[in-house]
């Protein structure tokens, strides 16, 4: 199936970037995961990526495939794993494991109610915390969705989509970034980073 804001992000990369084109074909288009678990993680990824290119061209699509509850879930997915991918990999890292013990007394109500099917919201945080980094969330995550029943196949579409959108984000921010700096020429100091 061709999604019109993955052709628009192939379109933006360059040459030397075919592979991420391929992949991004390969993720979100021949995808055989239903919609809505397809385009939440696609959402909630490009919402963490922290690229407002990536965002741009994939948050329209989402919203037009997802029902509004779950175009809210996916985004209050993003939100609270943001937070949890930072105080739990903190917690992780820690040398001192009493930290541990301690009460968190940050608000996560949506865990109890994300408003969409549990395996849904499951493996969006997942993905999400594939992007952020967080090993100890990813295997609560993806313990829960074992459990469900997910196959192991099934969820690594999830980290799949999760590293192709991050990689594009990625590239298109840095390409953003070149074309700035190109654009300077021989300023001052600068020297010519055209060449």
């Amino acid at each position: 199936m061709s999604f019109e804001s993955v052709e628009s992000l192939k379109s933006r990369l360059p040459d030397y970037a075919r592979d991420l084109k391929l992949n991004l074909d390969s993720a979100i288009g021949a995808s055989d995961l239903p919609v809505q678990r397809l385009w939440g993680t696609v959402l909630s990824t490009a919402i963490a990526s922290r690229s407002a290119v990536v965002l741009r061209e994939l948050a329209p699509e989402a919203k037009a495939v997802l029902s509004p509850e779950a175009y809210r879930a996916a985004k209050t997915t993003a939100s609270v794993m943001a937070l949890n991918n930072v105080f739990f990999r903190t917690r992780h890292l820690l040398s001192d494991k009493e930290y541990g013990d301690l009460r968190a007394g940050l608000r996560m109500n949506v865990l109890g109610n994300p408003g969409v099917d549990r395996v849904d919201f499951e493996f969006w945080a997942f993905a999400v915390s594939a992007v952020n980094g967080c090993g100890l969330c990813l295997d609560a995550h993806e313990s829960v969705l074992r459990r469900a029943g997910v196959e192991r196949e099934v969820v690594q579409e999830a980290f799949k989509i999760a590293s192709v959108i991050q990689a594009v984000a990625t590239i298109l921010d840095a390409e953003a970034a070149l074309a700035d700096i190109e654009g300077l020429g021989d300023i001052e100091g600068l020297g010519d980073f055209g060449e």
